[in-house]
C-alpha cells in the first residue's frame, strides 16, 4: 500500500492515477458538501468536477505535510461560492410560516444517499429540512457553519480556508445558528433507534396501502399536523385531512408501485404510475419521507427525480 506522501509526491510530480488515488477517499463526502452548500444534485455534481479539476492544476501547492482534506475542502468550498456569486441569489419566500415545508426552497433536489463506508459526515447532514435551510443563509454564512459545525473544522482552519480572520469566522457562525435554529438533522438518529424491524414494517404498510389505494390506512401513519408537499409545484397540504381529500382528488385515481429505497439519509420510495398506453408503471417521482415518534410527519415529493440515481428500476413492467 503507498503512503499518503508517497502519493502526494507522485501527484506533484504529474502522476494522474497517483493524483485520482489521492483524491477518491473524499469524492463522496466533498460532493455532499457541494450539494449542502448549493441544494442542487446537479449543481453539486458540477461543482465537484470543478473542484477537481482546479486541484490537479493546483497539486503542485499541495506541500510535503500532505493535508489533502483541508486542501480539497478549500477547494470545493471556494468553487460553491463561485458558483452561487455566478448564478446570483435565488430568490427565497418571505415571512415563511414555520408550518410551510422546508422545500418551499423550489430548487431543492434530492440527495441519494451515499454508500455505508463512506465518511458518516456525508449520511447524517443532507437531511432536506437541513439543507432547506442553509439555502436561507448567506454564501459565507452557509461555508462556515458547514465547515465548523458539520466537518469540524476549527475557525482557524476555516478563516485560512475562506481568507478571512478567526474574528470573522465566529461572528458569522453565531449568526447563521439563529437562521438554522431546529434544523439540525434528526432522522439519522430516529432510524438507527427504530432498528431494521420497525422500518421494515413502515415500508412493507406504507407502501401495501398506496398498492390497495387505501386512503384510510395511509392517513393512518401520518402525524396529526403531517405536511405534504411536491416540489417544484408550490402547493402542499398539512394535517390529516387535507392530505385525505388531495390524495383521493389526485394520486389516489391512479395505480401505483413503491419501490423502498434512501435519499438524503431517510426513507424513501421511488413512485410508479400505471400507464395504460405503455402497459407499464412509469416514474411517478420520489417520496421523502420524515419520521418522528413512529408517524410520518412530512411526505415531499420530488415530482422530476431520476429513479435511476437512487438504483432504483426507470420502470417496471408489472
Amino acid at each position: 500500500m503507498t503512503a499518503p506522501g508517497d502519493l502526494v509526491a507522485a501527484a506533484r510530480g504529474g502522476d494522474v492515477d497517483a493524483f485520482d488515488r489521492l483524491v477518491a477517499p473524499y469524492h463522496d463526502e466533498l460532493q455532499a458538501h457541494c450539494y449542502r452548500m448549493l441544494g442542487s444534485l446537479q449543481d453539486a455534481e458540477d461543482a465537484l468536477q470543478e473542484s477537481l479539476v482546479r486541484a490537479w492544476r493546483s497539486v503542485g501547492n499541495l506541500d510535503d505535510r500532505g493535508f489533502v482534506r483541508a486542501w480539497l475542502y478549500k477547494i470545493a468550498t471556494n468553487r460553491c461560492l463561485t458558483a452561487i456569486e455566478r448564478r446570483g441569489r435565488r430568490e427565497l419566500p418571505v415571512d415563511v410560516d414555520p408550518g410551510t415545508p422546508a422545500t418551499e426552497i423550489n430548487w431543492l433536489e434530492p440527495y441519494p444517499s451515499t454508500s455505508p463506508e463512506a465518511h458518516y459526515l456525508a449520511r447524517e447532514s443532507v437531511e432536506l429540512a437541513f439543507v432547506a435551510a442553509l439555502q436561507h443563509l448567506t454564501a459565507i454564512q452557509r461555508a462556515v457553519l458547514i465547515l465548523r459545525d458539520v466537518l469540524g473544522f476549527s475557525a482557524a482552519q476555516v478563516a485560512e480556508q475562506l481568507d478571512t480572520s478567526p474574528a470573522s469566522v465566529n461572528s458569522a457562525l453565531q449568526r447563521a445558528r439563529k437562521v438554522i435554529g431546529s434544523a439540525a438533522p434528526t432522522q439519522h438518529t430516529v432510524l438507527r433507534d427504530l432498528g431494521d424491524e420497525a422500518i421494515g414494517a413502515i415500508v412493507t404498510r406504507w407502501s401495501d396501502a398506496w398498492h390497495r389505494g387505501d386512503v384510510d390506512a395511509i392517513v393512518a401513519m401520518l402525524a396529526d399536523d403531517a405536511r405534504y408537499s411536491m416540489p417544484p409545484l408550490p402547493e402542499w397540504y398539512r394535517g390529516r385531512d387535507e392530505i385525505h381529500d388531495f390524495l383521493l382528488r389526485g394520486p389516489l385515481r391512479s395505480r401505483w408501485r413503491f419501490l423502498p429505497t434512501r435519499a438524503n439519509g431517510q426513507l424513501a420510495f421511488g413512485t410508479y404510475m400505471w400507464d395504460q398506453a405503455a402497459g407499464q408503471y412509469l416514474p411517478g417521482g420520489l417520496d421523502v419521507l420524515t419520521i418522528q415518534g413512529g408517524h410520518v410527519t412530512e411526505v415531499t415529493a420530488f415530482l422530476t427525480a431520476d429513479l435511476t440515481r437512487f438504483r432504483l428500476p426507470a420502470r417496471i413492467r408489472h
